[in-house]
């Protein structure tokens, strides 16, 4: 018989849910206070209560800094595609941190509708705008993010599709070494925490400094902005749309959840953690805060990380916030038949026609 560890033989004599650490910390969730959960019954009050969440939420986060004068873009290059017209371009979110994006432009006439685009664990940016590995154009649309920046300008949107901190190029010498899917999350997460901030607050600060970026642009149709992503991406698309009202509809593919359910029970990445947010809230409530803004989820039946009876679970929490603001057809959720994937078969027409995309 394999060994397992110093209690084998001893099971009869020992508890050994008492050695479980996953155990002990569901076991501790089931007494967190989650002080300031969604219990609103009028719009009024769920709007004050959004307010006093949204501050305390930033709080958690680690602060956001002032975001001041619009980012000037610099343009690497141009090329033109059969359906858009691809920009490479970089700025600076805040003094000394580079971004890296590329803006789809459909062909049609614009001012387009802008949807920001964040892709999540991978190879970053370049695995949701048609790059393969080895830099190459590729039309197959492969991986688990299916080029979903380019299925967005298919449906009429303008992609502004942006390296997330800790992936692609944004990456420190250490993981660039080790290959193009290796991310620098660990370290930086870690730093984050250490400076009493978080790797969510630093991605949505560049979403929000992307959104600073489109409104410069007259192409783009900065009343007409939306955020989407999966997995890491979905994570900072709900936190974006949470907290800057400038979105007016958010595409969470592969996150909605419970935090009891996904990164409290299952091994996650770092940059997932905001400390002690379940003293105040679940993750349920912080969807609630994008009301009455379009809110579109996807969960594969079979993802593994995101596990879907909780999300089906925090979905109905959300969906009867939206109840309150009046707004129940704003919000919506597909399960699909997959895994850990972006689906987008629902979700992509749900947000053009959110941002007013005709197709």
């Amino acid at each position: 018989m394999r060994y397992r560890g110093a209690l084998d033989g001893f099971e009869n004599k020992v508890d050994p849910a008492s050695f479980d650490p996953v155990a002990y910390s569901r076991k501790r969730y089931e007494s967190a206070p989650l002080r300031m959960t969604f219990k609103a019954r009028t719009r009024k009050d769920a709007e004050a209560w959004q307010r006093r969440f949204r501050a305390k939420l930033v709080e958690l986060m680690g602060g956001l800094p002032d975001r001041g004068p619009a980012p000037h873009a610099e343009l690497l290059e141009k090329r033109e595609f059969p359906g858009y017209i691809r920009e490479k371009f970089v700025f600076e979110s805040r003094p000394g941190v580079g971004v890296l994006g590329y803006l789809l432009t459909p062909k049609s006439t614009g001012p387009h509708a802008a949807m920001v685009c964040v892709p999540g664990h991978g190879r970053g940016v370049d695995d949701i705008v048609g790059i393969d590995e080895k830099g190459r154009d590729r039309t197959d649309k492969a991986g688990y993010q299916h080029d979903f920046a380019i299925q967005a300008v298919e449906h009429g949107m303008a992609a502004v599709a942006i390296e997330p901190m800790a992936f692609g190029c944004r990456r420190d010498a250490a993981a660039k070494n080790k290959g193009l899917g290796q991310s620098s999350c660990q370290p930086a997460a870690g730093a984050a925490l250490l400076l009493g901030e978080t790797m969510i607050a630093w991605r949505v600060f560049d979403v929000m400094r992307t959104i600073d970026w489109i409104e410069t642009r007259p192409d783009l149709d900065s009343k007409r902005v939306g955020c989407m992503g999966i997995s890491g991406g979905g994570t900072c698309t709900l936190f974006s749309a949470a907290l800057d009202p400038r979105i007016q509809v958010a595409f969470v593919s592969g996150y909605l959840n419970t935090f009891r359910d996904s990164i409290m029970s299952l091994s996650h990445c770092m940059d997932n953690y905001v400390p002690g947010i379940l003293n105040w809230a679940e993750q349920y409530d912080v969807a609630a805060l994008i009301a009455p803004r379009a809110l579109f989820a996807e969960s594969g039946e079979r993802d593994p990380i995101f596990p879907v009876a909780a999300s089906r679970e925090s979905f109905e929490r959300v969906k009867k916030a939206y109840e309150v603001f009046g707004a129940g057809d704003q919000v919506q959720h597909e399960v699909f038949p997959g895994e850990h994937l972006f689906w987008g078969k629902r979700g992509l027409p749900f947000a053009a026609a959110k941002l007013g995309v005709k197709t």
